[in-house]
């Protein structure tokens, strides 16, 4: 790598971490998720607004695709620490106790919604949605994943923003949210497999899902006792000498593993920070509050920074589209999700906490967006509208979860003491 290539790459990274901090902390200002202002960042820095303009023979968007694959790797490695720092925070995801309304939340809460997407998407499916190579088929599973996705990466960045990550009302957003996206992976690689053509490789699409759901279960059993028996084995030098490599060890090993059996190693990095803490014991805990604050101070902004440079607004947007899809899907989930609460026993305020969280489409919905378009299922301006509806429906989830830890109302009535921990932390923040 040349001095000028090398000089390039710093100068994009400069702008990214630079203005994603800064629209960060303004957003924060204006009592807003700081999430938004980082995605934002990168929308100032993309072809919709400063990529337009020319600096010499090069656009801002033209240098980032020169310099794609290191850009790309920064990308992945903010949103694997995202998911490894969540994964940390939520040890005890699945509880004995929770599982009952998880299984509600995600039964019904995103049942009913794909369900409905899968019987009213032929309605909509046509040309003013598809792409090239979308058919029927594929965009009606496009349409029901748009109207059920749940955000990990998004909600996670929310709740670490808010110091609620300890909470349990995090852990059953996330643990929902978690089972959501495995249903998305299957439902996408059938939709992308079957776009322009008729063939549907069922058992290849049965034994991806096997492996990612095998993978999902022994990472919640048998792996983290591995780990936490290899955490206190005295032979282990490196967790001795140097707690930091030794956790990032364990997220790499995680990664590498599911690489090798093709499950999506986002899972893999919320289950390596699942298994690395012990459950009596936060051996780690210097290392992981290390780590986490290189992550949330230069990887993970870059990372929602170049989710937004990626975008391209100005090519194709329609309010119409946007007003239908956005009014109609979050109806759909907001009751849906109520339904759910109410069955697994919450009552008045949690429930609307638990339906408007869930809503946030956030990382997920522009994944699917972003795969969708690539693989040609849906056209240019579906695209941006599904876009503007994660980032809309995660701005209204962190706008209220703001508004409810500023008010001192409880995330869940039956977590009032947690709650009260969540307010202490953002004093300090409020009166900034």
């Amino acid at each position: 790598m040349s001095n000028s290539d090398l000089t390039t790459i710093l100068f994009l990274l400069l702008l990214l971490v630079g203005l994603a901090q800064l629209l960060g902390y303004f957003f924060v200002k204006l009592r807003q998720p700081r999430v938004i202002g980082e995605i934002l960042a990168g929308i100032v820095l993309g072809p919709s607004i400063l990529g337009r303009l020319q600096m010499g023979s090069w656009s801002l968007p033209e240098l980032s695709k020169h310099h794609a694959p290191i850009l790309s790797f920064v990308y992945w490695m903010g949103l694997l620490l995202l998911m490894f720092m969540s994964g940390a925070e939520t040890k005890h995801l699945f509880t004995r106790e929770e599982r009952k309304e998880v299984s509600w939340l995600v039964a019904v809460g995103t049942g009913i919604p794909f369900l409905i997407g899968l019987i009213l998407g032929p309605m909509f499916a046509g040309p003013v949605l598809a792409g090239p190579r979308g058919n029927k088929l594929s965009l009606v599973i496009i349409i029901g994943v748009g109207v059920a996705v749940t955000s990990v990466p998004v909600i996670s960045k929310i709740f670490a923003d808010l110091k609620i990550l300890h909470t349990r009302f995090a852990r059953l957003v996330l643990g929902v949210a978690v089972l959501e996206d495995i249903v998305l992976w299957a439902a996408l690689a059938v939709a992308t497999a079957v776009a322009g053509t008729t063939v549907l490789h069922v058992r290849q699409m049965a034994n991806h899902l096997f492996l990612t759901v095998a993978f999902f279960v022994l990472g919640l059993t048998l792996l983290p006792r591995a780990v936490k028996k290899l955490n206190k084995w005295k032979y282990n030098v490196l967790a001795k000498n140097s707690p930091v490599a030794y956790a990032l060890t364990v997220l790499l090993a995680y990664c590498v593993l599911a690489g090798a059996l093709d499950v999506n190693l986002v899972f893999a990095a919320f289950l390596a920070g699942f298994a690395v803490v012990h459950k009596k014991r936060r051996l780690f805990a210097d290392a992981l509050d290390a780590i986490g604050k290189v992550s949330f101070a230069f990887f993970i902004p870059v990372y929602f920074a170049i989710v937004g440079i990626k975008l391209d607004f100005a090519k194709a947007f329609s309010w119409e589209m946007l007003l239908v899809f956005l009014v109609g899907t979050c109806v759909i989930k907001l009751l849906s999700v109520g339904l759910a609460g109410w069955l697994a026993g919450f009552r008045s305020l949690d429930l609307f906490n638990l339906a408007i969280t869930t809503n946030a489409r956030g990382g997920p919905g522009i994944v699917l967006a972003s795969v969708a378009f690539d693989a040609g299922i849906i056209n240019a301006t579906f695209y941006t509208t599904l876009v503007l509806a994660a980032v809309l429906t995660s701005q209204f989830a962190g706008a209220w979860l703001e508004h409810v830890l500023r008010k001192g109302w409880p995330l869940l009535s039956t977590d009032r003491a947690e709650l009260a921990g969540a307010v202490k932390d953002q004093l300090p923040i409020a009166a900034a």
